[in-house]
């Protein structure tokens, strides 16, 4: 198994800019795809993107495409969401999750490893 603690969140005003990180221990990190999803007051939890196991590739939703973006570094077990033109409607808890298959997938019922989340706002 992996435990991920996600670390990063804050206060922002619009515009601002946040850099998420989630540490990953237990199993050997690049054995995971990764992702990020965010939940808001009253809404279900949605995809922001994910990234496939060694980094290759990234895909994102569209309500942050060309505002955010994920990395990972296999060597230190982390990945990371750089969020950029942050706007009101970001303000979210974000959870990062991980899955052993490496196929792109959005569903939060794909993926079995979650962390405890760190809340964002971003203030108008």
């Amino acid at each position: 198994q992996v435990q991920l603690v996600e670390s990063g969140g804050g206060l922002v005003q619009t515009g601002g800019s946040l850099r998420l990180s989630c540490a990953a221990s237990g199993r050997t990190f690049s054995s995971y795809a990764m992702a990020w999803f965010r939940q808001a007051p009253g809404k279900e939890r949605e995809f922001v993107g994910s990234i496939t196991k060694l980094g290759l590739t990234t895909y994102y939703g569209d309500s942050v495409k060309g505002r955010f973006t994920i990395s990972r570094d296999n060597a230190k077990n982390t990945v990371h969401l750089q969020m950029n033109s942050l706007k009101p409607e970001d303000t979210a808890v974000y959870y990062c999750a991980a899955r052993l298959n490496n196929r792109v997938v959005t569903s939060v019922n794909d993926y079995p490893y979650w962390g405890q989340g760190t809340q964002v706002t971003v203030s108008s």
